[in-house]
Order: structure tokens, then sequence, then C-alpha cells
């Protein structure tokens, strides 16, 4: 199941239903339906942020023709959720035991000090 995305605006909390995609190419910001995965170099947006969008002078908006709407969760979401969760599970399902850190090659450039002490 998907959770939730929110506007990506600071402080705005609503649930994000459009997406903005700068082409900085072309000097335009394309508002369309929210993506099916949030990707780095674009911005999640509420209904109100995502009418209310401009531009610098001289960009050009590009803006989705009708309605915005929240995705609501499919049953595609819901069988993967109970699936993974199933799997997570199994008593029968191989633990990967964990890595240890090898003592050979680089040293991590962090390191533990310790409190000063007091005179």
């Amino acid at each position: 199941m998907r959770s939730v995305r929110r506007c990506s605006r600071t402080g705005c909390t609503n649930p994000a239903v459009a997406t903005l995609t700068y082409a900085y190419a072309d000097s335009t910001a394309v508002v369309g339906p929210l993506a099916t995965y949030s990707e780095p170099h674009s911005y999640d947006l509420c209904e109100e942020h995502a009418l209310r969008l401009t531009v610098p002078r001289g960009w050009e908006v590009v803006r989705h023709e009708g309605e915005f709407a929240v995705p609501q969760p499919s049953v595609d979401d819901l069988t993967a959720l109970a699936e993974a969760v199933r799997e997570a599970g199994r008593a029968d399902r191989p633990v990967e035991p964990p890595e240890v850190p090898s003592t050979t090659g680089r040293r991590g450039h962090l390191r533990v000090l310790p409190d000063p002490v007091d005179d």
C-alpha cells in the first residue's frame, strides 16, 4: 500500500495530487497528475499549490487539464503489502547474518571521542 505523499511546499501538510517538473532548457514548468513514484528532480503538490503555481517572467506553465484526485490504494497495493508481511513473518525464512566490518582497508572518518574530564 502506498503511503500518502504530502505537498512539497514548506509548511503544507495537504496530500499531493500533482507533480511539478521543470524543463529548464525550455523555460517551462509542467504540472501534471501525481507521478507513480517520487522523483528526485520533481515536486509533489497539493491541489491548491498546483493551481496557484506561478513562474518567473519569460517562463511558461503547462498544466494538466481536468481535476486532480488523491490516489487511492489499489487491490494490487494491498495484496503486495499482505504478501510482504507474510514473507517477513515466515519461520522458515533464512536470516541473513549481520555483515561484520573488515579490520583491513580504509578506516572510517568518524570516531568516538571521550567526554572531557572536569578537574
